[in-house]
């Protein structure tokens, strides 16, 4: 599907404000409220959007310890792990990468012997080779 430039608008205000009224984003774009409805089931049909999440305050995230964790595996394990890492809620991002490691993710938790537990046992997960992790200081900028 090709984006127009209102569809590129209208997603970007969403990712400011997902939960922004269709009445006041049709204000700020000047259509009709049924004309931005219409867009809107246009993109998430065509699977543009795939959903709405959460955006976590920094004060929120002032209080849990975030780390990035480098995972090595062969590639027969990849699904295997995707599926077990899922359902950890202390994964909260997982990325699929290239060079000397097969996946990075983004851990959170509520404390530092939290954090040292989870990791523990992601690098125990059958087929996990080699895993690095690095504490994450402060966030610089986050879209």
């Amino acid at each position: 599907m090709k984006l127009t430039d209102k569809d590129e608008i209208l997603i970007e205000a969403l990712r400011r404000d997902g939960r922004k009224p269709l009445s006041v984003l049709a204000r700020q774009m000047g259509v009709s409220r049924a004309a931005i409805q219409q867009r809107l089931t246009k993109l998430e049909d065509s699977g543009a959007i795939e959903g709405y999440t959460v955006v976590l305050s920094d004060q929120y995230l002032e209080n849990r310890v975030r780390a990035l964790i480098m995972l090595k595996f062969p590639p027969n394990m990849r699904a295997q792990l995707e599926y077990e890492l899922e359902d950890m809620p202390e994964v909260t991002a997982l990325y699929s990468i290239s060079g000397v490691f097969d996946m990075a993710g983004v851990l959170a938790a509520a404390s530092m012997a939290k954090l040292d537990q989870v990791i523990d046992i992601i690098g125990n997960l059958d087929g996990v080779e080699q895993t690095m992790s690095s504490i994450i200081l402060s966030t610089k900028i986050a879209r």
